[in-house]
This record gives structure tokens, C-alpha cells and sequence, in this order.
């Protein structure tokens, strides 16, 4: 490899960094990949998938407790806790292979190690099993991503104290646990762990749970939370927290009163910083926002030739996003299509009820001084969601009075994350919700919830 000049080397194998590459070989073009790690980066490996294999589990637990209202008596269920985890682990080990041969398949050569762009076109792996290659590149992408934000001072052991990446591997099941930082990926493990068992505390600086949503969706997650025995504590602070020989002792503090809280472990879900350590030699200096690579609409950096996407060009944090911004980048600089910067996207958290909202928060709709109005429908009304015992939740629509265009949509409740997508399509195509009203949805299934909403926002919702 040391002596081949690549069209595209790409620096980070996660959503963004293997769809780069992969996008980049069906274009024909010599491209290489470089990851420390296994293929599919931090969120096939160490996020997305292997935490959604431990939040199915979760919630066949949950199913199995409320089987008697279904007329089927099992008993309570014995969790195998080291199984559930080691599944989580065969489940991500199964996509990086998968990731492995779409590269095989698009020739993409595949570079294990930590690469540092020595120069712009100059490519070095200084750690990893390919230390000492160097790579040479007309256009290099970097697709870095980030890494769990720390406590400063506090030692990340896995045992006591973890991030999501160390709580992916827990060997025993914590009998109780305090989770910093109910976003996402807090509100995920909460649900996971209280639902098998572990005595589960979850504090949040902020006013409300899951506080980048709506208001609506927050206070709904919260009632369902306390209800399957969450405890909750918004608008707290954590202070003092000290690692002890059989746990961890911290103090909380709320409106100027403090309080002890002594647990087994602690999850740091408090934010993602960029992973650009290391990555950029002296000589190489590309202009940075908040520790953040800067970009053009063309995903080009203050250097000409090096480009970024995904989470290391800063938020939205998503897999998804990082994907597409990927692509758009690659069809740019290779001249196949303009390239598109993200307006709509998805937020979806895996928790159970789950969330999924796309566009503005009602909040930010007042903000901004919209004449908007609310469609709402309850999943309560809902006579799939209540066949399948899950009437928890409803769909908000956040729509232009005047022309009917979806500004929001907020969602929480069951299969919330795959119901999202005709919401988004919708903004993307300028689909009014009038239309949506008006499209005929198959009976009796959740989407048909989508369409009463928007009913409801003309007074016209049939069931409520």
C-alpha cells in the first residue's frame, strides 16, 4: 500500500467513515478505509446495534411480565444476564463482518490502525497492526467521529464507573446503578437496567428528561419512567462523587439542598467531544469550531483536498445523519451530484415508550413567532395500540396554520422510531397534512395515528 496513490483515503470506519468508502468504490475509485478498531466504528461496535440487542431483551422481559393480560401465564422470567450480554456482543460481531465484505465487495482496502495525516495527501498509521504504512491520497475524509465526554478527576474502571462503551461489556448485572446525563443514551440504559432488575437513579442537570425534545414528550417519558420504578432527578447537579471499595458515594444537589446517594455503579451519559486526538501532525492546522473539524456545503475543510462528515463536524450526533453526510460528500468531490446539506433528519431513543421527532418543539415554533397549530392524537384511541396492549403515548403534529406544512412532529409510544419516516418524508417533499389526512392508512395498524393527528389539527380526527 505504501507505494499506491488512493483517490480517497477515509479516516474513521463508523456510519460515516464506511459509507464514505463504500460509496466512493462503487464509484469506481481506489479508495482505502482506516479504523483502529473493527469495522462499523463505534456505533455497530460500541452504540447503536449492540445496545439495541440489549434493549430488545429488555423488552421481552417486559412482555413476559405482562403476558397474564393476554391470557398466557409464564411465570417470572429468569434473565441470564450474562448471556443478554454476550448476545449484544454476537450481534455486533455479525455487522462488522457484514461491514468487511461490502468492502471486500466494493474493493475497498482496509487499513487497521490509528492514522494521523502527516501532510495534506500523506497518510501515516502510528498504532494498530498497520503501524508504519503510509498512505498516499488525492483527497482524504475525515469521518473521526466522537467519544463519551468524562468526569474530569473520576477514573472510567468498568466496574464502579462507566461509560456506554464499558457498560456494553458489564460482566455482572450492578444491583444498583446512577446514571449522569438523561439524553439518549441515559434514558436507554435506564430502561434496560430497571427492567431487569437493577435499582436505577437517573439525574439530569437540566429541568426535564430527554430535555432536546418536546416538552410534551419529556413530561410523558418521565410519568412512564416513575411508573415502572425509575427514580428521577431533574434540575440536579452531581458533586463529590467518590469511588468507595463496593460502590460509589456522590452527592446531589437541587435548589441549594444536598443530599448523599450511595450506589454499586455509575454511567457517565453526559455528551460526546470529537475524536481528533493524535489525528493531525503540527503542519497540518484545520480550522475548528468548539473542537469540531469545519466544513463548507461541499463538507471541505480550511484545507482544500481534506474533507469531514458525521459526528466530528459537530451535531446532530446521529448515525444516520453521519451516513448521509458521508455520501453527500463523497458524490461531491468526485463530481457526481451536488452536494446536499442536512435540513431534515430523524431523532429517535430506543427506550421503552420510545421517541421520534423531526422539525421544531413547540417551544421553538413560540420562539421563533410561527402561527402554528397542534394536531394530537393519543395512542390510547388507537385500536392497534390497545390490541397490543400498548395504548401508552400519542403523536403531536406542530403544523402552519395557514398552509398546513409540518413544522414538528413528536412521537412517543410503540414502534415510535420506524413510524417517524413518513413524517420526515413529508417534510422533505413539502407534503401538507392535509394530504396525510387525506392518505388512506391500513386498518387497524399504529401509522393510522399519524393520519388522525393531523386530522386533529382541523378538528377533523374520526376517533377522539
Amino acid at each position: 500500500m505504501s507505494n499506491e496513490t488512493y483517490d480517497l483515503v477515509v479516516i474513521g470506519g463508523g456510519p460515516a467513515g464506511y459509507a464514505a468508502a463504500i460509496r466512493a468504490g462503487q464509484l469506481g475509485k481506489k479508495v482505502a478505509c482506516v479504523e483502529l478498531e473493527r469495522a462499523g466504528g463505534t456505533c455497530l461496535n460500541w452504540g447503536c446495534i449492540p445496545s439495541k440487542a440489549l434493549l430488545k431483551a429488555a423488552e421481552i422481559v417486559a412482555s413476559m411480565k405482562e403476558a397474564s393480560e393476554f391470557g398466557i401465564n409464564v411465570g417470572t422470567p429468569d434473565v441470564d444476564f450474562a448471556k443478554v450480554m454476550q448476545r449484544s456482543r454476537t450481534v455486533a460481531g455479525t455487522m462488522a463482518k457484514g461491514i468487511e465484505y461490502l468492502f471486500r465487495k466494493n474493493k475497498v482496502d482496509f487499513v487497521q490502525g490509528r492514522a494521523r495525516i502527516s501532510v495534506p495527501g500523506i497518510i501515516e498509521i502510528v498504532e494498530g497492526p498497520d503501524k508504519g504504512v503510509f498512505l498516499k491520497t488525492e483527497r482524504t475524509l475525515i469521518a473521526t467521529g466522537c467519544r463519551a465526554r468524562r468526569l474530569p478527576g473520576l477514573e472510567v474502571d468498568g466496574k464502579h464507573v462507566m461509560t456506554s462503551r464499558e457498560a456494553l461489556v458489564m460482566k455482572q448485572q450492578p444491583k444498583s446503578i446512577a446514571i449522569i446525563g438523561a439524553g439518549a443514551i441515559g434514558v436507554e440504559f435506564a430502561y434496560f437496567l430497571n427492567t431487569l432488575g437493577t435499582e436505577t437513579i437517573l439525574i439530569e442537570m437540566m429541568d426535564r428528561v430527554v430535555p432536546v425534545e418536546d416538552a410534551d414528550i419529556s413530561e410523558a417519558l418521565a410519568r412512564s419512567f416513575r411508573k415502572q420504578g425509575v427514580k428521577i432527578h431533574t434540575g440536579t447537579k452531581v458533586e463529590n462523587v467518590a469511588v468507595q471499595k463496593d460502590g460509589v458515594k456522590m452527592t446531589l444537589v437541587k435548589d441549594g439542598k444536598k443530599e448523599t446517594l450511595e450506589v454499586e455503579a455509575v454511567l457517565l451519559s453526559i455528551g460526546v467531544e470529537a475524536n481528533t486526538e493524535g489525528l493531525l501532525s503540527s503542519r497540518v492546522r484545520l480550522e475548528m469550531d468548539r473542537g469540531y473539524i469545519t466544513v463548507n456545503e461541499r463538507y471541505e475543510s480550511s484545507i482544500p483536498g481534506i474533507y469531514a462528515a458525521g459526528d466530528i463536524i459537530g451535531p446532530p450526533w446521529l448515525a444516520h445523519v453521519a451516513t448521509y453526510e458521508a455520501v453527500q460528500a463523497v458524490n461531491g468531490m468526485f463530481g457526481h451530484s451536488q452536494p446536499k446539506r442536512v435540513h431534515h433528519f430523524p431523532g429517535c431513543t430506543y427506550c421503552h415508550p420510545q421517541i421520534a421527532s423531526v422539525g421544531y418543539t413547540e417551544a421553538k415554533a413560540k420562539e421563533l413567532g410561527l402561527d402554528y397549530k397542534v394536531g394530537r392524537f393519543p395512542f390510547s384511541a388507537s385500536g392497534k395500540a390497545v390490541a397490543i396492549n400498548q395504548p401508552e403515548g400519542f403523536v403531536k403534529l406542530i403544523l402552519d396554520s395557514k398552509y398546513g406544512e409540518i413544522l414538528g412532529a413528536h412521537i412517543i409510544g410503540e414502534n415510535a422510531t420506524e413510524l417517524i419516516t413518513e413524517y420526515v418524508l413529508a417534510q422533505k417533499a413539502e407534503i401538507t397534512a392535509e394530504e396525510i389526512h387525506a392518505t388512506i392508512h391500513a386498518h387497524p395498524t399504529m401509522s393510522e395515528a399519524l393520519a388522525e393527528a393531523a386530522g386533529a389539527a382541523f378538528n377533523e380526527a374520526i376517533h377522539i
